[in-house]
């Protein structure tokens, strides 16, 4: 955290020229010991820190000086600034955060990037609310403040209480010891414990939430990766039907947006792929296969198969009384 506010401090003196230790020490959300501390660091680090004495005194940067992230390079500075360019960074309410970051980057690229670091960003756009078809994507959403309490209480360690809406069921309060925060494909995801229970929690179905004092019950290290790895195969294995389907390669994204989870996908010679999915159940199943016509085909379960027959023969017959 030092680290962070040291590098905080000089962009402050750098934008904006002399300040006191009464303002930095505000900026910062530190005391003016602690900035004297940090400036005395700073100097001692080489970076030209210096103080005018008197009423109208601060702390300032020699001219010309300039901070620059000389070790990154074009493409690394393309990959970050073009992070936040699609509505994805919005859901752990780090939109704004972001954006700063991202100027901030921009302002200390060596000169010789900066101007084609803002081409690039011109160039490049990821993410946006529309696909081509102009159906608008979806993404989690949740009150900027509510995300704020969230993500405060998983990065201090704190219990966290939330008033939490279970699939089909009504929001309870609840009270969870968070262990991280995942997003994918822009749906976000609390990984928690409740009362030494694993909780695999949707973002969006928190309808509020407030940091608790008490420490939360988790171990000091996570290793995030392997948990959302776990959470995975346990929501694999419990309540979920699975499901072996041709799909046409032009429609394969369609179906896994329907899909609950993918378990195996390979070519086939034809030149469309097989897959193993999941669906909640079979109705879930039928409904989004009959969604993509002729150019899915459901192999398994049998049943399923069956239900997609009947539903066919029935819109033939009903069409066939009107030929």
């Amino acid at each position: 955290m030092r680290a962070d506010r040291l590098v905080s401090l000089v962009l402050l003196l750098r934008q904006r020229g002399q300040l006191t230790a009464d303002t930095l020490a505000q900026e910062l959300e530190v005391s003016q010991r602690t900035v004297l501390r940090d400036i005395e660091a700073l100097s001692a680090a080489g970076v030209p820190v210096y103080a005018e004495r008197g009423r109208y005194g601060g702390f300032s940067l020699l001219p010309g000086f300039r901070t620059e992230l000389t070790g990154l390079n074009h493409d690394e500075a393309l990959a970050l600034l073009t992070a936040g360019s699609g509505p994805g960074e919005q859901i752990f309410g780090l939109g704004t955060a972001l954006a700063s970051a991202m100027r901030k980057i921009v302002g200390a690229l060596p000169e010789s990037h900066q101007v084609a670091a803002n081409i690039a960003v011109q160039r490049i756009l990821v993410n946006p609310d529309t696909d081509l078809l102009s159906r608008r994507l979806t993404q989690d959403q949740l009150p900027d403040a509510t995300l704020i309490v969230v993500r405060r209480a998983v990065l201090a360690g704190r219990k966290l209480r939330i008033h939490y809406a279970s699939r089909d069921q009504p929001p309870q309060w609840r009270t969870v010891d968070p262990i991280g925060l995942v997003t994918v494909r822009d749906k976000g995801y609390l990984l928690a414990t409740e009362s030494g229970t694993d909780r695999t929690m949707r973002i969006s179905r928190i309808h509020a939430a407030e940091e608790l004092p008490e420490r939360a019950q988790r171990a000091d290290q996570v290793d995030l990766e392997h948990i959302w790895a776990q959470r995975c195969a346990q929501f694999l294995s419990e309540g979920h039907i699975p499901v072996q389907v041709r799909v046409n390669p032009a429609r394969r994204d369609e179906l896994l947006d329907m899909a609950e989870a993918v378990r195996a996908e390979e070519p086939e010679p034809d030149g469309w792929l097989r897959l193993e999915v999941t669906f909640q159940d079979l109705w879930h199943a039928e409904w989004a296969l009959w969604q993509l016509g002729t150019n899915a085909e459901a192999l398994a379960p049998p049943e399923l198969r069956a239900a997609l027959h009947t539903r066919a023969r029935a819109v033939a017959d009903r069409y066939r009384e009107h030929a």
